[in-house]
């Protein structure tokens, strides 16, 4: 299990105080960062081995500006080509938010296309 310490920030909530949904998803990328290490020790997109195919956010409860937050990440499933990633957000011991990401082997650079300039 990696654990992952995320300080909200006053821009990340919304009117009432409470964190924005959308910076959810940007927290669990933060806690995938240790995996991907695991196949980029660098973080280097130009041998970058992986492709989030699935990600499925569960918002179960508030979050705050106040209060530290812990995204705790481990892997779920191993298969041939792929592997699932389960990560849930804890805040005051609360399970805020839980997400399972598909995440397939990949070499992208299989896929690079290159466009011709015109003259």
């Amino acid at each position: 299990m990696i654990f992952t310490n995320i300080v909200p920030r006053v821009s990340e909530t919304d009117g009432v105080g409470h964190i924005n949904n959308v910076f959810v998803p940007i927290w669990f990328e933060a806690g995938r960062r240790e995996i991907f290490r695991i196949f980029s020790p660098n973080l280097d997109f130009a041998n970058w081995k992986l492709a989030l195919v699935k990600v499925t956010v569960e918002y179960v409860d508030q979050l705050y500006l106040a209060e530290n937050v812990e995204v705790r990440t481990g892997i779920q499933k191993i298969g041939n080509s792929s592997f699932t990633i389960r990560e849930e957000i804890f805040q005051t011991n609360r399970l805020c938010a839980k997400v399972t990401t598909g995440v397939q082997f990949k070499d992208l650079r299989i896929n690079i296309v290159e466009i011709e300039k015109e003259s």
